[in-house]
């Protein structure tokens, strides 16, 4: 029955609510709540909870029981309260319905991973954490050090490593199950060049942090360029099985590596014009015997040669083996498994014995040196390779015989540099750096280059070029103008002698995509040009005649893209680039004219992307000739066979940099006012929205326009702000919309870098332009 308002001293009644009755056997408790307090009668006791203290008054003449039917409140009897069952009392008091005690302790329980046991601890909120794990190890009474274990909270998936905080200060509850495991775990890691080696990672650390020590212990330099992928699930194959025999087929047991374990380098990612040579420039092998190479690291004890040296594709069958996107839907698919940077490995659902891609995240490559970076220009080839090999990238005909060549050159002279690299004198080291001074690449997105330059007079180009306006239902074909290239504009004049006149056409270049198309064998020399306006992107051709106009005018509209001009130091480099790449596409009219005998080791399934092997396969140049694609490589070979080791692995990687897709990252999303889900692409310094079918691009924003941009993370939505156009929102679809962000506030923090810049990466700015709600 509802007590009466006299038994409560402080509540008025209207705060009384209606009592809760529990009878067990004879005993019935009455419990009510007013405010925070809970009244509970049990008999003639009234105990009362304020927190986690108890209160118990006894004074019958306070706390009188009310009148009640005998039957129902007697006394309990003296049974009841004799000494408790051991599942009813504790020795610090009553265990309640709840799991709580009277005095305010409860039960924690924590599984020890390393012993495989349960452990219980007794607790109160106030106990901070390191206590507890304090506590746990005088129970567990096993000599051993503990040192990297830690607290992991399976059911808020995250770490207490917060050893100061107290259970309460986490909402660490009795229903808490808590795992006391080591924070560095085994990983095994497929290195860019597809070979597994197993890695001590730190679980608990950011991946960004796992990344830049896995880094270190590798000795490649600018972490911040890489991260981990999740393994791409081949659609076709369902049973997992197979992928498990797959996989063992490629695994090689490379030694046992803990990241911070020593390293050449006291911290990656650093640039000092002081550093020592590392490498040799001609072939990338270590200038200094293995353990002055890797340090103190674990891998001095292994073979290095898996990273540095380049090794052939034993078997055509790995080609098969390995998962190909068919479309651009799948490689957006692909892109989906990027792990968060600013989260642990463990909060991303990553077990021990995983399977993670490490791959160049980045397609922004900072102070490529042959002399420091062996290792780093090795993985970023074979990165390259694979991509052109499992067609993740488009490329020409040409260019592929080209890419099958220096693959032909790099794996022949890989095979001749292990055993004869320490036979090169310094002499011969010392010219090939000085020969290598005027062929150091600095890559797209490496230091701000001085636009100042020579500001008395900037280049011009003028010369008479085919331009072609492609217009629907339209049968017209190119038509020549006198056309001048001055500052980033592009002018058409109907003839030279009207060129101090009023233009019959005029493009802007700032923020055009500039696209190649070029057919070496058939002279064809053309530029694809999409240039923004108000509704869209207009379409412009320009046809050169040649290979010199060609590599002038194709320089000179990418520099404009970026809103340089031709007077930018970068000009002249990227002229000589483009001659160098075309250079290496020159083929004999008729293959069958070769110097070099076939060689029976050239083995093309392993050169060739599987569509122009399927193409070519069976084609002779004539009966009892060898093979007409063995014959095309061998003759494009001709082109690089005098290239070092390290020069032709840049020269691929700069191949690759200048294919049209290059460093694209495709993501599908349904963007504001469009009615179907198209492609968003990011690169280094551009958004890009393309039409999911052909790939071709709608609207191009660059990120040197952009004022700030914004995430709706409840509907996955993105809103990019611009200076001087309208903006841009789209909601990311199958995939979280965080991985769209960090590639763009990844791409804003690589673009911050300087040459001169001696201090260590700046992680808390990253993370400030990459990490969501943290």
């Amino acid at each position: 029955s509802t007590p009466t308002p006299a038994l409560y001293s402080t509540p008025t009644p209207h705060r009384l609510s209606t009592p809760h009755l529990h009878h067990t056997g004879s005993l019935l408790h009455t419990y009510t709540y007013t405010g925070s307090l809970l009244h509970t009668y049990t008999g003639s006791l009234l105990h009362t909870y304020t927190g986690s203290l108890l209160h118990t008054y006894t004074t019958p003449s306070l706390y009188s029981t009310p009148t009640p039917t005998p039957a129902l409140y007697s006394t309990p009897t003296p049974a009841l309260y004799s000494t408790p069952t051991p599942h009813r009392m504790a020795l610090d008091g009553i265990r309640m319905p709840d799991g709580c005690y009277a005095d305010g302790t409860w039960e924690l329980k924590m599984h020890v991973t390393d012993l495989n046991k349960d452990v219980s601890l007794r607790v109160t909120g106030e106990i901070h954490i390191g206590g507890v794990m304090l506590r746990l190890v005088e129970e567990l009474d096993v000599k051993k050090d503990w040192s990297d274990h830690a607290l992991w909270w399976e059911k808020k998936k995250t770490w207490l490593l917060k050893t100061h905080w107290t259970l309460d200060k986490y909402g660490i509850q009795a229903d808490a199950r808590l795992l006391f495991t080591p924070q560095h775990k085994l990983l095994r890691l497929q290195l860019p060049n597809m070979k597994h080696m197993k890695v001590k990672v730190n679980f608990s650390d950011r991946v960004f942090k796992a990344v830049s020590d896995i880094c270190k212990t590798f000795n490649i330099r600018h972490p911040e360029e890489l991260s981990l992928l999740r393994k791409p699930r081949d659609p076709k194959k369902k049973k997992k099985k197979l992928e498990g025999m797959e996989e063992d087929s490629l695994e090689l047991e490379g030694p046992l590596l803990t990241p911070g374990s020593g390293s050449i380098y006291s911290s990656p990612g650093l640039y000092s014009k002081t550093m020592t040579p590392t490498y040799d420039s001609r072939d990338g092998s270590p200038l200094s015997p293995t353990t002055a190479w890797f340090g103190d690291s674990p891998l001095s004890e292994g073979n290095p040669s898996i990273l540095a040296v380049s090794q052939p594709i034993s078997s055509p069958d790995m080609l098969v083996k390995l998962y190909k996107p068919q479309s651009l839907l799948d490689k957006a698919k692909i892109n989906q498994g990027w792990l968060d940077s600013s989260r642990s490995l463990m909060e991303q659902d990553v077990k021990e014995n995983d399977v993670l891609l490490l791959r160049f995240k980045y397609h922004s490559f900072f102070d490529l040196n042959p002399k420091y970076d062996a290792i780093r220009v090795n993985q970023l080839y074979e990165q390259a390779k694979w991509a052109i090999l499992l067609e993740e990238i488009e490329c020409t005909e040409e260019e592929m015989m080209m890419f099958a060549a220096l693959q032909y050159h790099i794996n022949k002279l890989s095979i001749m540099s292990s055993d004869n690299h320490m036979n090169n004198s310094e002499k011969e080291v010392d010219e090939v750096d000085a020969a290598l001074s005027d062929l150091e690449i600095t890559l797209e997105g490496g230091k701000t280059s001085n636009t100042l330059g020579d500001i008395t007079s900037i280049p011009e180009l003028a010369d008479y070029v085919k331009v072609f306006k492609p217009k629907k239902l339209t049968l017209k074909g190119y038509k020549q103008y006198w056309c001048t290239f001055k500052d980033i504009t592009i002018s058409c004049y109907k003839s030279r002698e009207e060129a101090h006149g009023t233009p019959a056409l005029q493009m802007n270049l700032r923020g055009c995509e500039v696209t190649p198309d070029v057919n070496i064998s058939g002279q064809k020399f053309n530029i694809k040009l999409l240039i923004p306006v108000a509704d869209g992107m207009n379409e412009i051709w320009l046809r050169c005649d040649t290979e010199k106009q060609y590599a002038h005018w194709m320089a000179a509209c990418r520099l404009a893209s970026k809103g340089k001009t031709m007077a930018d130091s970068s000009y002249n480099l990227e002229v000589q680039n483009i001659l160098s790449f075309l250079k290496m596409q020159h083929m004999n009219p008729d293959p069958q004219f070769i110097a070099e005998p076939i060689n029976t080791d050239i083995n093309p399934e392993c050169l060739v992307s599987p569509r122009y092997l399927k193409k070519y396969k069976n084609k002779q140049v004539s009966p009892g000739r060898p093979f007409w694609i063995s014959a095309r490589i061998l003759e494009a070979h001709q082109n690089v066979a005098q290239m070092s080791l390290i020069e032709a692995k840049m020269r691929f990687i700069q191949a690759w940099q200048s294919l049209p897709e290059f460093g694209i990252t495709h993501f599908l999303a349904k963007f504001q006012g469009g009615k179907k889900e198209e492609l968003i692409g990011i690169t280094y310094n551009r958004l890009i929205r393309m039409d999911a079918g052909t790939g071709d691009a709608i609207k191009t924003w660059r990120f040197s326009n952009m004022k700030q941009w914004n995430v709706n993370w409840e509907i996955k939505m993105v809103t990019v702000e611009f200076a001087d156009e309208p903006s841009l929102a789209f909601i990311c679809a199958e995939v979280d919309c965080k991985v769209v962000h960090e590639f763009i506030g990844g791409y804003i923090f690589l673009s911050t870098r300087a040459k001169d810049q001696n201090e260590s990466l700046d992680e808390e700015m990253f993370y400030k332009l990459t990490s969501g709600w943290v």
